[in-house]
């Protein structure tokens, strides 16, 4: 029967949500009243400002998602500017086809603009940091070169006209509310996706991404989706720049231009829409105000950001996060509720057994698994114990799909598990935590434990960069289900916070709510205890045998005796990759090699 307490979780997620929403969309409702109003007040050298900061955001919402949220250094996104821009105009002007309207041209060019984004986007699968870097720079060189060579086409050297748009876009004004509202959507549609488990992918897949994978997010099929829209938009905004511009040369594409889209996400700060939107603007219009210095940009640019940080290094956003500068209690006792673990992982389908069958694997000569023999049963917790460097985190990673066995075969209920798919192991219902806690730090502790939860969403990206009806329910589910696992662990009270905030015992119990997400049918833990209390480990190995009691099989890495003989089933002791001994805990007690090698006494 549910206690009074258990059914206010959905309602209490419920308000959090509402709460957070409404305090997040204040900014952007006063930014959309200025940018409405803003001719009433503006002047029209100013007007011009005001549509160039519009197109840029355009772009750089795009580019936010791929350089903010999913942490990838695409520096040379002026690429898909120039592509957009002359993709339009010459569309429009009739140089290789017959004349199209500039509508028409403007969507064709974000089809031509997505198709480029995800070919630009793919070496990010393979290359980090600043390799990558250096093919999006090399990529914008190309398109410029082209667009130089390409005289019959693109004028070369001489340039094209921009498309004039008909009215009631063709004066300034017309034309400025035409950008303003593109870049609305724009805002609209990336902080759908900002708020929806693929936003959420994105950073798991940017500070956590083994923690991402082991949740099942696939990093291909995700960045994919991310570099297509990224790309679109940023064409749209080359479109609307040739327009402003009325006539565009190869000259008007620098890298200058590119730094700016890159740096204004930077101030802005990793992972918020708000910011990098309030740095588009400060980049735009700071250059009117210091005109005389205009020649220096590109190193007032280096200062500015080199300022933002060394003295800020959350950028914008985290000057703008006031709540997460309330202190926090700091004696917390974190209380798990076993009694809601059957809530929250409902009837479990007898899953079998996760068996290991004389798996071997070596690191060149080291011997790391020697032979392992282990079955973990639906129900129970199977202890792993041994001294260092004895094979056990190794044995996880096997199992995970991190590693490949050289040697043996590792099975679900009598299915071979695929090599190296790591995120499949979230859809066979495997989840895993991890000897040091991989935890979106700049997310709040509600947000990290829906990250556990992305395999059961049911909408595309497509319905959450629209909020379509069932991203919503996805949403409301998840965060109802998010709830009820950290009620679980002890930890609902601090939901709102950020996961940096928390101390190291919190984190333990954090991965374990993100990991009961996927309602497991098996579950790893790589020594969770370690950094706890006394209190905290009692506590956790009650709550062990409660996710045992919903049917979940457990396989726990640790080094605490008390917790292994006070929870386990049964207990397999590792030494130098092979099995030294497995029975009851009873039995390894007693067991004269287990004493010797690993118990002492």
């Amino acid at each position: 029967m549910e206690t009074p307490a258990t059914q206010t979780l959905p309602s209490r997620a419920k308000m959090l949500g509402s709460a957070s929403a409404f305090g997040a969309a204040l900014p952007f409702l006063a930014l959309l009243l200025v940018g409405v109003s803003f001719p009433l007040f503006g002047g029209g050298y100013w007007g011009v400002i005001a549509t160039r900061a519009c197109i840029y955001w355009v772009l750089v919402s795009g580019l936010n998602l791929v350089v903010g949220f999913a942490g990838q250094i695409a520096i040379g996104w002026v690429a898909l500017l120039t592509l957009g821009a002359y993709a339009t105009s010459v569309l429009t002007a009739g140089n290789l086809t017959p004349p199209f309207p500039p509508y028409l041209a403007l969507a064709v060019a974000a089809a031509v603009g997505a198709i480029f984004g995800l070919i630009i986007g793919l070496p990010a699968l393979r290359l980090r940091t600043f390799y990558f870097a250096i093919t999006t720079l090399g990529f914008a060189t190309i398109v410029t070169q082209v667009a130089l060579a390409w005289q019959s086409v693109t004028g070369g050297g001489v340039g094209v006209a921009g498309p004039i748009f008909p009215e009631p876009f063709s004066s300034l004004w017309g034309f400025y509310y035409f950008c303003f509202g593109l870049a609305a959507i724009c805002t609209w549609m990336t902080a759908n996706v900002a708020a929806s488990r693929f936003g959420r992918a994105l950073t798991a897949i940017r500070d956590a991404e083994v923690a991402a994978e082991a949740s099942g997010i696939s990093k291909p099929a995700l960045l994919g989706a991310v570099f297509m829209f990224s790309g679109a938009v940023a064409a749209v905004a080359g479109g609307l720049f040739a327009a402003l511009q009325s006539y565009i040369t190869p000259d008007a594409f620098t890298l200058d231009l590119s730094i700016l889209f890159f740096i204004a996400i930077l101030i802005g700060g990793r992972g918020s829409i708000l910011g990098p939107l309030l740095g588009t603007i400060l980049l735009t219009a700071l250059p009117e105000f210091a005109a005389p210095l205009v020649a220096w940009s590109t190193f007032l640019y280096a200062v500015l950001l080199l300022v933002i940080v060394l003295a800020i290094p959350g950028g914008i956003a985290e000057i703008l996060d006031f709540k997460n500068r309330r202190p926090l209690e700091s004696e917390r006792a974190i209380i798990p509720r076993p009694d809601l673990i059957e809530r929250l992982l409902g009837a479990l389908p007898d899953a079998g057994a996760l068996t290991l069958e004389q798996v071997a694997l070596s690191f060149g000569g080291v011997c790391a698994i020697d032979g392992l023999d282990l079955e973990i049963r639906s129900g129970q917790v199977h202890g792993l114990i041994g001294p260092n460097g004895s094979g056990k985190t190794t044995t996880l990673n096997v199992i995970s799909g991190y590693y490949a066995p050289q040697c043996g075969a590792v099975s679900l209920n009598g299915a071979a598990l695929p090599v190296f798919a790591r995120h499949r192991r979230a859809h066979m219902r495997i989840a895993r935590t991890f000897q040091t806690p991989r935890i979106v730090g700049s997310a709040s502790v509600l947000e990290n434990v829906m990250i556990g939860g992305t395999v059961d969403g049911e909408g595309t990206f497509v319905e959450s960069l629209l909020s379509l009806p069932r991203h919503r329910r996805d949403e409301v589910m998840l965060r109802d289900t998010a709830m009820l696992a950290l009620a679980a662990v002890g930890l609902d009270r601090l939901a709102a916070v950020r996961a940096d905030r928390l101390q190291h015992s919190e984190l333990r119990f954090t991965e374990i709510a993100r990991a009961l997400m996927l309602r497991p049918s098996f579950l790893l833990l790589d020594e969770p205890a370690a950094g706890l209390s006394a209190d905290e480990i009692g506590r956790l190995g009650g709550l062990l045998l409660a996710i045992a009691r919903a049917g979940t099989g457990v396989l726990l890495v640790e080094h605490h005796p008390d917790l292994i003989f006070d929870t386990c089933h049964r207990v397999t002791v590792l030494n130098l990759g092979r099995m030294l001994a497995a029975g009851t805990p009873a039995e390894i007690r007693s067991h004269r090699e287990v004493v010797n090698a690993y118990l002492g006494g």
